[in-house]
């Protein structure tokens, strides 16, 4: 499984990003998928995941009610809509899959939000 995000970039605080992760390969054997982020000096840390039946969605606290998370399974492709966003949301967002009980994951994309 191969995994390419895109959509990030610089944004003001309270505004808005939506990324993209694109998925190939052994895609149809994936069970999960997700957001993690890692800010400078932190650990990475779980943000949302949504399964690949049913679609089931499990959200971090901090971004409950801010970030959506979805999929396009035709595409195979993964989004994270990101609203409101805060200076604390800065930080290298990276897409992973779960093949079992192996993890995929990709380069990242860098989100920085500032005034």
């Amino acid at each position: 499984v191969q995994l390419v995000e895109s959509g990030g970039g610089l944004v003001q605080p309270g505004g808005s990003l939506r990324l993209s992760c694109a998925a190939s390969g052994s895609t149809f054997s994936i069970n999960s998928m997700g957001w993690y982020r890692q800010a400078p000096g932190k650990q990475r840390e779980l943000v949302a995941t949504i399964a690949s039946s049913g679609g089931r969605t499990n959200y971090a606290d901090f971004v409950k009610g801010r970030f959506t998370i979805s999929r396009d399974s035709a595409k195979s492709t993964m989004y994270l809509q990101m609203n409101s966003l805060k200076p604390e949301d800065t930080a290298v967002y990276y897409c992973n899959a779960v093949v079992l009980r192996t993890f995929y994951w990709g380069q990242g994309t860098q989100v920085t939000v500032s005034s």
